[in-house]
């Protein structure tokens, strides 16, 4: 589903680099975890496969679609959660979702199906004919996740998509993620929560400094040793990475 070839990404002409070399698979009906400390290059990353930012060398595909010779193509075909949801404060929910419908290509009568589902999902139906300036910043985070699941997309890219939710809205969140794969779609998702990426990814990647240090389920990550957790196998990673 989706394949990341060598990709390098620096910032202040060079001299600064976020993403070293970084090679990743994910496959379709997968949930993939993307797990490392503030600054280790996960959003840069994530803006790369969406295609908000382009690499300084290397390949993006998304579903065998290469995003360097159709980003229109491989843009339809995820949808992005960013990890602050930033959008037109002027418009109501509900016209900010169908802006996101147009965008997509939505059918009326799927856009309309997947609204009422979605705006159910995460209790928004009260306010979705209020303007967004008015939302609280879990409502905003709401939205922004309704608005990237509204096309049904094959892959669905999440930045720190927890943050800002209350306890039922994360687990419903948590409960969509897998739907979403079991249906043969994939998700690709950073977070800083440990104990989530461990109960609900199917495999995890840990980057730290541009570079990606391991890749694998959690029983391939803990080579061997059962009791070690995510945290403790992160940690060390991370530290070897500083030292």
């Amino acid at each position: 589903m989706l394949t990341l070839r060598n990709i390098k990404k620096s910032y202040a002409k060079g001299k600064v680099p976020a993403v070293n070399d970084l090679n990743l698979t994910v496959k379709k009906g997968e949930i993939f975890g993307f797990i490392g400390p503030n600054g280790a290059g996960k959003t840069t990353t994530i803006k790369i496969i969406t295609g908000i930012l382009t690499p300084d060398q290397g390949s993006v595909e998304i579903n065998g679609c290469d995003m360097a010779q159709d980003p229109i193509k491989c843009k339809s075909m995820s949808g992005f959660t960013p990890d602050n949801p930033e959008v037109y404060e002027r418009l109501s929910g509900l016209e900010y979702l169908n802006f996101m419908a147009d965008m997509y290509k939505v059918p009326a009568e799927q856009r309309k199906k997947t609204i009422k589902k979605y705006l159910a999902f995460f209790d928004l139906e009260k306010a979705a004919g209020d303007s967004i300036k008015s939302y609280s910043r879990g409502m905003r985070q709401k939205l922004v996740l309704t608005g990237a699941l509204i096309s049904n997309p094959p892959l669905w890219v999440l930045d720190e998509p927890m943050v800002g939710l209350d306890p039922k809205s994360a687990l419903s969140l948590k409960e969509e993620m897998r739907a979403h794969c079991a249906a043969g779609n994939t998700v690709f998702f950073s977070t800083h929560v440990l104990e989530v990426a461990e109960k609900l990814c199917d495999r995890i990647g840990i980057i730290d400094g541009g570079r990606l240090l391991a890749v694998g389920t959690l029983a391939e990550l803990q080579s061997g040793d059962r009791a070690q957790s995510l945290e403790s196998i992160f940690f060390k990673l991370t530290r070897t990475e500083e030292g």
